[in-house]
């Protein structure tokens, strides 16, 4: 068109036509996301929420009115026909977390919506389709049985303290006989499964489906196989794994001898699914799981646990089993195996397990031993996939190890406890390249034995898995330390991701402690898109809660652990609060705040002393002991009281329960709740704060820091308090010596009240205890105990992100300056005001936010200050810049513009605030 119009319009106004033209191209519509998911299939949630982003390079791009249509086929949709719904015009900024507000959906259906936005140069814009489908809503719909192989073989040992249980191996053939427009496969198998259409894997999830209180619910996934299924005849398979739901343990009734904590079982494995078929006039049928199906235990996977490993003997491989014409006369008719009453059958809400990195080591050398040690260069949490090549009945075993034995050829395994993390291959004699399916390792290293000859690195691939969420967060500074730290956080993170949060990957553990996310869940936020595995472990969180009101420190509560203690389950209060803030999730707390407000009350009924809640049970765990061997501290100055740690917890769970309440509406229990919490102010001064000599209980930093942190100190007390926690830390050589309960308010402690230089010695300490301790020793992931290196194997895990505190936190909103607003949260606004410490010449950071990219980078130069910011379309900063006259700041080249205003920075010193729309922008400040 515009080359037409040469010929009638004059040069300039045509070069302003192609400007606008190209001008309206700059606003788009994208990453549209159903319940915060690219890719929803099958979910029962009725009323989804619904999000998009806008990209733009343009300053001040603003959303004012967007339209949603939602329809029931791509045709409807491109037609513009919202039949399921056309919101209209909405006059309204809100791009995240739109209800659904149309008809109600019915079980298998498709939804295809696309979303209209107004921008604030009157622009509209239309996104490019997207769609998600609906599972099955009522239990009526599943004409699935649940089957399995309800018994156990000669080989199956579940007497033994060391369970062994096979694999069941089961499937069906069934045919197509109409033209097939699709086939969705809706499946669950507890503990784990993989399911084969036609001799091929389905789906690309490890590990399925995700955990959860067994008995409470049991998750279904959605998974699309019409690639899978021919015309004719066709065969299902499906191989069930053991995962949590069979106990790896089995003590007989008693607690584990070695934690004294009892281990939780739930009957053996057993499988669900419902194969919908639908064909192009119009019809469907589904394949179930039922009485026609058989089953053998006696398949290759003969062995399989998370604690130790799997065992594979390919000379009892089924060929074509999940094929058709696969004889399955020798194999057994299944067993239905229902569910015990109550137990729900739902929709996966998270995202499942997956490959998420495929790595080569970095070295393979030979041991005296005859065996082989893999070095991947980096703690991962995974397995690998091995080339073997070997004689009929030859075993290849491989087991795995976070360290070396010092100064040895040889794996260390202390510190693995019971877990016997190895995999074993027994060959057929056909050349293979072999991985486990229903186990994972925490390690760097690999001992292979077995092998006639060495092998090759690229023989050797190993496989990183973890939920499959969005790394969002980039970090680097003109530190070192700091940037190793940051690394082996975001490895250590990943690594503990499993539809749930784990402490460790490793040992015979991996388990869910509420303790370890209390605050760390905050500092993840920066690197991960983790709220939808919050979300969900809310949920566990909720299921494994007792009529009572009591919590568990562990869930899913697959150790029983009931201590009703204060601080670790208080992550059930602080967690929605992250949501809300990071993500703009305030669902989470309406669905839990029921949940909690029954914990809160059930804690003040049954453990209330003089108006304080006292209980505790772990301390402040890990506070770093006085010498290199030892896991607990017992010097009686480092320890803080358990009592003032619980008492102080429970007062900063009822600050935010008030407020969770008011912001519900419910305002008696906001009223309730602040009537508590100004009783146990009261009481806790009364009993904890020795006013003479301004400190708390012993005065450790952890006594001090608390009461502080969480607006307990009398306000003209703040300094002198203050004052204190600077000296007890001058008397550990400016080191940390606070445990997990006082780190998770650290380093924001320490910036917030004047002591930013402080936060950065530490953060850049390289000597015992430290971040950088660690990293001196060589470490790759971020360890269980300040001293991992030398302490007691028996609690020594090399991947454990618990010793993070609120490290992350700082780096992000106090270095980076990169904080969301606490009211137009998920970074709608963004507070960026930097700390800026001697010795640090740069920061560069980035956050992939609801809203888009974020980033800031600063570094210092001759000159003064040199600050590059992007906000993304539809937010919006306020920026703090280390000036006190606006004629010192420059933007791109240029007086500034902006409006500014006085302000204070994290470092208490003056500052000058420029508000900001989107765009791109460098500002300068002159010294």
């Amino acid at each position: 068109m515009i080359s037409s119009l040469k010929r009638v319009i004059p040069a300039a106004l045509l070069f302003t036509l192609i400007a606008c033209s190209s001008q309206r191209q700059l606003v788009e519509v994208k990453d549209l996301t159903v319940e915060g998911r690219t890719d929803l299939p099958g979910t029962g949630i009725t009323q989804p929420r619904l999000s998009w982003k806008l990209a733009g390079d343009g300053r001040d791009i603003t959303q004012t009115a967007y339209q949603v249509i939602v329809a029931s086929s791509a045709e409807n949709l491109e037609a513009g026909k919202g039949d399921l719904w056309d919101s209209g015009l909405v006059q309204d900024g809100r791009s995240l977390n739109i209800r659904y507000a149309g008809k109600s959906p019915v079980s298998y259906q498709s939804c295809f919506w696309k979303v209209r936005v107004v921008t604030s140069d009157k622009k509209e814009n239309w996104s490019k389709p997207a769609s998600w489908t609906v599972g099955l809503l009522d239990s009526t719909d599943w004409k699935a049985k649940w089957i399995g192989l309800d018994g156990f073989n000669p080989g199956d040992q579940p007497e033994s303290t060391f369970t062994r249980l096979a694999a069941r191996y089961l499937r069906k053939d069934f045919s197509v006989e109409k033209k097939l427009v699709s086939a969705t496969a809706y499946i669950s198998g507890v503990g784990l499964y993989e399911l084969y259409l036609n001799g091929k894997k389905a789906g690309e999830d490890v590990l399925a489906p995700t955990v959860a209180e067994y008995n409470k619910r049991v998750f279904y996934n959605t998974i699309d196989v019409t690639s899978l299924v021919k015309d004719g005849q066709n065969a299902v398979g499906v191989i069930l794994g053991n995962g949590r739901y069979f106990g790896m343990r089995n003590y007989h009734g008693q607690p584990d001898p070695l934690t004294q904590i009892p281990q939780v079982t739930y009957g053996l494995p057993r499988l669900l699914l419902q194969l919908r078929l639908t064909y192009n006039d119009g019809s469907s049928a589904v394949i179930v799981s039922d009485e026609s199906w058989k089953v053998s235990d006696q398949g290759p996977i003969f062995a399989n646990s998370e604690f130790d490993g799997e065992d594979y003997d390919a000379r009892r491989e089924f060929s074509g089993w999940s094929e058709t014409g696969f004889n399955a006369a020798a194999w057994k008719p299944v067993n239905l195996m229902p569910l015990p009453a109550g137990v729900q059958v739902e929709s996966q809400p998270n995202e499942g397990i997956r490959i998420k990195e495929v790595r080569k080591p970095i070295a393979v050398t030979a041991t005296k031993r005859g065996t082989y040690i893999v070095d991947m260069g980096q703690n991962m949490v995974g397995w690998i996939a091995l080339k073997i090549k070997a004689g009929a009945g030859v075993t290849v075993s491989m087991r795995f190890a976070e360290t070396m034995k010092k100064n040895t050829d040889s794996i260390y395994l202390d510190n693995m406890r019971k877990a016997r993390v190895t995999d074993n291959y027994t060959s057929n004699g056909t050349a293979v390249t072999w991985e486990p399916r229903f186990t994972y390792h925490g390690f760097r290293y690999v001992e292979i034995s077995g092998l006639p000859s060495a092998p090759a690195i690229s023989d050797i691939e190993g496989k990183v898995i973890y939920d499959d969420i969005a790394s969002t967060g980039t970090f680097t500074t003109s530190d070192s330390t700091i940037n190793q730290v940051f690394k082996n956080a975001w490895w250590t993170i990943r690594g503990n991701y499993r539809g749930m949060p784990t402490d460790c990957p490793q040992r015979d553990e991996r388990v869910g402690w509420l303790g370890d996310r209390v605050i760390s869940s905050y500092g993840e936020s920066f690197l991960f898109d983790n709220s939808r595995i919050y979300a969900k472990w809310l949920d566990d969180i909720h299921d494994s809660q007792k009529d009572n009101g009591s919590i568990p420190d562990i869930a899913p509560s697959y150790w029983d652990r009931y201590s009703d203690n204060v601080t670790y389950p208080s992550a059930y209060i602080l967690i929605p609060e992250m949501l809300r803030k990071q993500f703009g999730d305030t669902l989470s707390l309406h669905k839990q705040y029921p949940g909690m407000k029954k914990w809160m009350m059930y804690m003040w009924n049954t453990y209330r002393e003089n108006d304080l809640v006292l209980k505790d049970t772990y301390g402040d765990w890990c506070v770093p002991p006085e010498r290199l061997d030892m896991i607990w501290s017992n010097d009686p100055n480092r320890i803080t009281e358990g009592g003032l740690l619980g008492s102080a917890y429970y007062f900063y769970c009822l600050t935010l329960m008030a407020q969770y309440a008011e912001a519900l509406g419910l305002t008696a229990d906001a009223a309730e709740f602040s009537a508590i919490a100004a009783k146990v102010n009261t009481a806790f001064n009364k009993k904890y704060y020795n006013a003479e000599k301004k400190s708390y209980a012993n005065n450790t930093v952890t006594a001090n820091l608390l009461p502080l942190s969480f607006g307990l100190v009398p306000a003209a007390d703040k300094a002198a308090v203050f004052a204190n926690i600077r000296g007890r830390l001058k008397e550990f050589d400016d080191h940390v010596n606070s445990g997990i309960i006082g780190g998770m308010w650290l380093m924001r402690g320490l910036t917030d009240n004047g002591a930013g230089d402080l936060a950065y010695r530490l953060a850049t300490n390289k000597t015992y205890p430290s971040w950088g301790y660690m990293v001196e020793k060589g470490a790759t992931t971020i360890w269980e105990l300040w001293n991992g290196d030398a302490a007691n194997p028996m609690m020594n895990s090399g991947n454990h992100q618990m010793l993070l505190g609120d490290l992350l936190i700082w780096y992000y909103e106090y270095l980076a300056g990169i904080k969301t607003d606490a009211k137009e949260v998920a970074f709608k606004k963004v507070i960026m005001n930097p700390y800026f410490p001697e010795g640090l010449n740069f920061v560069n950071a980035s956050l992939d936010t609801k809203y888009g990219m974020v980033k800031s980078e600063w570094k210092k130069t001759d000159a003064g200050l040199e600050w590059n910011i992007t906000i993304p379309p539809n937010a919006s900063a306020d920026v703090y810049l280390p000036a006190t006259a606006k004629e010192n700041i420059m933007e791109n080249g240029k007086a500034i513009s902006q409006q500014v205003q006085a302000g204070r920075g994290v470092d208490g010193k003056d500052k000058l605030v420029v508000h900001i729309g989107s765009g791109s922008y460098q500002f300068t400040v002159k010294k």
